[in-house]
């Protein structure tokens, strides 16, 4: 069997129960070395195998061949396994380990996660896009941006920011700023469920030329989204 695991943000804390029991039923542990590196404490008496980033083909495919020789396997990801995780990779590589059964095991991605730091930013319709472009050319997330923000949908960032791509953050929000105002209400959850944990509330004029890195997720509120008691609201539209 191999499973495919949301960890949610890593910590004891942020398992679901589904995905303890999964990682309690397997023989091993394979993910991502900061991942593993979460898991350790929580399952000490695991064998753990990591590879480091880009390496995300291998890792899998070894996940595979381990289930092939009869292990029952997690594959870890970080959130949800289906958002920007490796489900879809697993199922797509699984074609050639046809013996093997994927059982895909869901997470608390960081969108909702820092949601819920943050307030209720997404509480109506919302989009979640990530400023990537390693997998995903630049001009596709530019028309995905262009779309939620004319959408007046409210607004996940994933990897807004890293030591490489400084400016992606900064121009999705000049493309949003043509939908919206600069004082539109905007949020910022970074090392969600994690030491260092914080949140903030601020502007889409000032998150346009925030810093921000890889462990942090951006909101961006729609229209109707305020401000409550310090806490980021985008109302579902009750009658109140």
């Amino acid at each position: 069997m191999l499973y495919i695991v949301g960890i949610g943000c890593g910590s004891a804390e942020g398992l679901t129960g589904e995905a303890r029991d999964a990682i309690e039923s397997s023989s091993l542990i394979v993910g991502y070395t900061v991942y593993n590196e979460l898991l350790q404490p929580v399952f000490p008496g695991k064998k753990f195998y990591a590879t480091g980033m880009k390496q995300e083909k291998e890792r899998v495919i070894f996940a595979l061949e381990q289930a092939v020789c009869g292990l029952d396997v997690s594959l870890v990801c970080s959130g949800d396994a289906g958002v920007y995780g490796m489900a879809s990779l697993a199922f797509e590589l699984a074609e050639n380990y046809r013996e093997v059964q994927i059982k895909v095991i869901a997470g608390v991605t960081a969108a909702l996660s820092g949601a819920a730091l943050l307030g209720s930013p997404l509480t109506n319709d919302f989009a979640v896009i990530s400023l990537s472009d390693l997998l995903t050319p630049w001009d596709v997330i530019e028309k995905r941006v262009e779309g939620a923000a004319s959408g007046d949908f409210a607004i996940a960032l994933y990897n807004p920011m890293s030591h490489k791509r400084t400016e992606n953050l900064r121009r999705a929000c000049e493309i949003i700023l043509k939908y919206r105002s600069a004082v539109t209400p905007c949020g910022i959850a970074a090392n969600i469920g994690r030491e260092g944990e914080s949140c903030r509330i601020l502007t889409l004029g000032e998150l346009q030329n925030s810093v921000v890195d890889m462990f942090t997720t951006v909101f961006v509120g729609n229209s109707v989204t305020r401000v409550i008691d310090g806490k980021l609201v985008t109302p579902r539209g009750y009658r109140i």
